[in-house]
Protein backbone atom coordinates (compact mmCIF):
# COMPACT_ATOMS: atom_id res chain seq x y z
CA UNK A 1 0.00 0.00 0.00
CA UNK A 2 2.81 2.44 0.85
CA UNK A 3 4.44 1.70 -2.53
CA UNK A 4 1.17 2.34 -4.36
CA UNK A 5 0.63 5.62 -2.51
CA UNK A 6 4.16 6.67 -3.41
CA UNK A 7 3.51 5.82 -7.05
CA UNK A 8 0.33 7.92 -7.05
CA UNK A 9 2.23 10.86 -5.57
CA UNK A 10 5.03 10.46 -8.13
CA UNK A 11 2.55 10.39 -10.99
CA UNK A 12 0.87 13.56 -9.76
CA UNK A 13 4.23 15.29 -9.30
CA UNK A 14 5.13 14.49 -12.90
CA UNK A 15 1.77 15.72 -14.18
CA UNK A 16 2.04 18.97 -12.21
CA UNK A 17 5.53 19.56 -13.60
CA UNK A 18 4.45 18.77 -17.15
CA UNK A 19 1.45 21.06 -16.82
CA UNK A 20 3.66 23.93 -15.68
CA UNK A 21 6.14 23.42 -18.53
CA UNK A 22 3.42 23.04 -21.16
CA UNK A 23 1.69 26.16 -19.82
CA UNK A 24 4.90 28.20 -19.96
CA UNK A 25 6.52 26.83 -23.11
CA UNK A 26 3.73 25.31 -25.16
CA UNK A 27 3.51 21.64 -26.12
CA UNK A 28 5.87 21.74 -29.10
CA UNK A 29 8.69 23.60 -27.32
CA UNK A 30 8.46 21.66 -24.05
CA UNK A 31 10.99 18.87 -23.57
CA UNK A 32 11.05 15.77 -21.41
CA UNK A 33 14.30 17.06 -19.90
CA UNK A 34 12.60 20.24 -18.70
CA UNK A 35 9.75 18.23 -17.21
CA UNK A 36 12.16 15.90 -15.43
CA UNK A 37 14.04 18.86 -14.00
CA UNK A 38 10.83 20.50 -12.77
CA UNK A 39 9.48 17.27 -11.27
CA UNK A 40 12.76 16.18 -9.65
CA UNK A 41 12.23 12.52 -10.61
CA UNK A 42 14.29 10.03 -12.58
CA UNK A 43 13.72 9.28 -16.24
CA UNK A 44 12.75 5.75 -15.23
CA UNK A 45 9.99 7.07 -12.95
CA UNK A 46 8.57 9.26 -15.69
CA UNK A 47 8.61 6.54 -18.33
CA UNK A 48 7.05 4.07 -15.91
CA UNK A 49 3.94 6.24 -15.86
CA UNK A 50 4.09 7.92 -19.27
CA UNK A 51 5.66 6.49 -22.39
CA UNK A 52 5.91 9.78 -24.29
CA UNK A 53 5.25 13.49 -24.18
CA UNK A 54 1.88 12.83 -25.82
CA UNK A 55 0.93 10.41 -23.03
CA UNK A 56 1.78 13.14 -20.54
CA UNK A 57 -0.63 15.46 -22.34
CA UNK A 58 -3.32 12.76 -22.28
CA UNK A 59 -2.79 12.34 -18.54
CA UNK A 60 -3.32 16.07 -18.11
CA UNK A 61 -6.52 15.89 -20.18
CA UNK A 62 -7.83 13.14 -17.89
CA UNK A 63 -7.13 15.17 -14.75
CA UNK A 64 -9.35 17.98 -16.02
CA UNK A 65 -12.42 15.84 -15.30
CA UNK A 66 -11.06 14.05 -12.22
CA UNK A 67 -13.38 15.55 -9.63
CA UNK A 68 -16.35 13.95 -7.90
CA UNK A 69 -19.13 16.34 -6.93
CA UNK A 70 -22.06 15.60 -4.62
CA UNK A 71 -25.04 14.04 -6.42
CA UNK A 72 -28.07 16.29 -6.78
CA UNK A 73 -31.76 15.56 -7.21
CA UNK A 74 -31.52 17.30 -10.60
CA UNK A 75 -29.10 16.16 -13.28
CA UNK A 76 -29.19 19.65 -14.76
CA UNK A 77 -27.98 20.97 -11.43
CA UNK A 78 -25.09 18.51 -11.67
CA UNK A 79 -24.37 19.86 -15.16
CA UNK A 80 -24.32 23.42 -13.83
CA UNK A 81 -22.13 22.39 -10.90
CA UNK A 82 -19.57 20.71 -13.16
CA UNK A 83 -19.37 23.76 -15.41
CA UNK A 84 -18.96 26.24 -12.56
CA UNK A 85 -16.41 24.01 -10.83
CA UNK A 86 -14.43 23.79 -14.06
CA UNK A 87 -14.51 27.59 -14.31
CA UNK A 88 -13.23 27.87 -10.75
CA UNK A 89 -10.47 25.31 -11.31
CA UNK A 90 -9.37 27.11 -14.47
CA UNK A 91 -8.73 30.13 -12.28
CA UNK A 92 -6.96 28.24 -9.49
CA UNK A 93 -5.44 24.99 -10.78
CA UNK A 94 -2.42 25.16 -13.14
CA UNK A 95 -3.00 21.57 -14.27
CA UNK A 96 -6.52 22.37 -15.46
CA UNK A 97 -5.28 25.53 -17.19
CA UNK A 98 -2.65 23.44 -18.96
CA UNK A 99 -5.27 20.90 -20.02
CA UNK A 100 -7.47 23.52 -21.64
CA UNK A 101 -4.45 25.28 -23.13
CA UNK A 102 -3.24 22.06 -24.72
CA UNK A 103 -6.69 21.24 -26.07
CA UNK A 104 -6.93 24.62 -27.79
CA UNK A 105 -3.29 24.84 -28.93
CA UNK A 106 -3.45 24.63 -32.73
CA UNK A 107 0.33 24.76 -32.85
CA UNK A 108 0.77 21.61 -30.76
CA UNK A 109 2.56 19.55 -33.41
CA UNK A 110 2.19 15.79 -33.04
CA UNK A 111 -0.48 16.03 -30.33
CA UNK A 112 -3.93 14.54 -30.94
CA UNK A 113 -6.14 17.03 -29.13
CA UNK A 114 -9.41 15.25 -29.84
CA UNK A 115 -9.36 13.07 -26.67
CA UNK A 116 -9.69 16.17 -24.47
CA UNK A 117 -12.89 17.23 -26.19
CA UNK A 118 -14.18 13.67 -26.58
CA UNK A 119 -13.91 12.97 -22.84
CA UNK A 120 -15.59 16.26 -21.99
CA UNK A 121 -18.38 15.83 -24.55
CA UNK A 122 -18.98 12.22 -23.49
CA UNK A 123 -19.30 13.21 -19.83
CA UNK A 124 -21.69 16.05 -20.70
CA UNK A 125 -23.72 13.78 -22.99
CA UNK A 126 -24.16 11.21 -20.21
CA UNK A 127 -25.41 13.86 -17.80
CA UNK A 128 -27.84 15.29 -20.35
CA UNK A 129 -29.10 11.80 -21.26
CA UNK A 130 -29.86 11.13 -17.59
CA UNK A 131 -31.57 14.52 -17.35
CA UNK A 132 -33.73 13.69 -20.37
CA UNK A 133 -34.62 10.27 -18.99
CA UNK A 134 -35.69 11.99 -15.78
CA UNK A 135 -38.00 14.40 -17.60
CA UNK A 136 -35.82 17.48 -17.05
CA UNK A 137 -35.31 18.37 -20.72
CA UNK A 138 -37.74 19.69 -23.30
CA UNK A 139 -38.87 17.07 -25.87
CA UNK A 140 -36.92 18.56 -28.80
CA UNK A 141 -33.51 18.39 -27.10
CA UNK A 142 -30.92 16.12 -28.79
CA UNK A 143 -28.40 15.37 -26.06
CA UNK A 144 -25.24 14.84 -28.14
CA UNK A 145 -25.73 18.01 -30.16
CA UNK A 146 -26.48 19.94 -26.99
CA UNK A 147 -23.38 18.56 -25.27
CA UNK A 148 -21.19 19.57 -28.21
CA UNK A 149 -22.72 23.06 -28.25
CA UNK A 150 -22.17 23.49 -24.51
CA UNK A 151 -18.53 22.36 -24.67
CA UNK A 152 -17.84 24.60 -27.67
CA UNK A 153 -19.54 27.56 -26.00
CA UNK A 154 -17.66 27.07 -22.74
CA UNK A 155 -14.37 26.83 -24.64
CA UNK A 156 -15.05 30.13 -26.39
CA UNK A 157 -16.21 31.88 -23.25
CA UNK A 158 -13.13 30.87 -21.28
CA UNK A 159 -10.84 31.92 -24.12
CA UNK A 160 -12.46 35.37 -24.29
CA UNK A 161 -12.18 35.71 -20.53
CA UNK A 162 -8.51 34.72 -20.65
CA UNK A 163 -7.71 37.25 -23.36
CA UNK A 164 -9.59 40.11 -21.75
CA UNK A 165 -8.77 39.74 -18.06
CA UNK A 166 -6.81 36.52 -17.36
CA UNK A 167 -10.10 34.73 -16.49
CA UNK A 168 -10.89 37.03 -13.56
CA UNK A 169 -14.53 37.19 -14.69
CA UNK A 170 -14.83 33.59 -15.90
CA UNK A 171 -17.25 32.36 -13.25
CA UNK A 172 -19.59 35.26 -14.05
CA UNK A 173 -19.32 34.57 -17.78
CA UNK A 174 -20.19 30.88 -17.27
CA UNK A 175 -23.21 31.89 -15.20
CA UNK A 176 -24.32 34.08 -18.11
CA UNK A 177 -23.76 31.17 -20.51
CA UNK A 178 -26.02 28.90 -18.47
CA UNK A 179 -28.63 31.63 -18.03
CA UNK A 180 -28.90 31.97 -21.80
CA UNK A 181 -28.63 28.30 -22.74
CA UNK A 182 -30.67 26.46 -20.12
CA UNK A 183 -34.07 28.08 -20.88
CA UNK A 184 -33.82 26.55 -24.36
CA UNK A 185 -33.41 22.99 -23.08
CA UNK A 186 -34.86 22.73 -19.55
CA UNK A 187 -38.42 22.09 -18.46
CA UNK A 188 -39.58 25.37 -16.82
CA UNK A 189 -40.31 23.79 -13.45
CA UNK A 190 -36.78 22.32 -13.33
CA UNK A 191 -35.21 25.56 -14.54
CA UNK A 192 -36.84 27.51 -11.72
CA UNK A 193 -35.14 25.30 -9.11
CA UNK A 194 -31.59 25.49 -10.47
CA UNK A 195 -28.89 27.32 -8.53
CA UNK A 196 -26.78 29.14 -11.11
CA UNK A 197 -25.16 31.65 -8.77
CA UNK A 198 -21.53 32.70 -9.17
CA UNK A 199 -20.45 31.09 -5.89
CA UNK A 200 -22.10 27.76 -6.66
CA UNK A 201 -18.87 26.30 -8.03
CA UNK A 202 -16.95 26.98 -4.81
CA UNK A 203 -19.70 25.47 -2.68
CA UNK A 204 -19.95 22.38 -4.87
CA UNK A 205 -16.19 21.87 -4.96
CA UNK A 206 -15.87 22.25 -1.19
CA UNK A 207 -18.54 19.59 -0.76
CA UNK A 208 -16.94 17.24 -3.29
CA UNK A 209 -13.55 15.62 -3.59
CA UNK A 210 -10.80 15.24 -6.14
CA UNK A 211 -10.27 11.82 -7.72
CA UNK A 212 -6.80 11.88 -9.31
CA UNK A 213 -6.37 9.43 -12.16
CA UNK A 214 -4.01 6.75 -10.86
CA UNK A 215 -2.87 5.14 -14.11
CA UNK A 216 -0.40 2.27 -13.69
CA UNK A 217 0.63 2.48 -10.05
CA UNK A 218 0.41 -1.09 -8.80
CA UNK A 219 4.02 -2.19 -9.19
CA UNK A 220 6.17 0.88 -9.64
CA UNK A 221 9.00 -0.76 -7.66
CA UNK A 222 11.98 1.58 -7.45
CA UNK A 223 11.07 3.77 -10.40
CA UNK A 224 10.13 6.83 -8.30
Amino acid sequence: MARQERAIRTRRTILDAAAAVFDERGYTSATIGEILGRAGVTKGALYFHFGSKEELALGIFEEQLAVTLPPQSSKLQELVDSGLVLALRLCTDPLVRASVGLALDQGALGLDRTPAFRMWIDQTTRTLAEAKAGGELLPHVEVTETAELLVASFSGVQLLSQLRCQRQDLEHRVVVLFQHMLPGIAVPAVLARLDISADRGRRALDAGRMEPATGNVATEAGAG
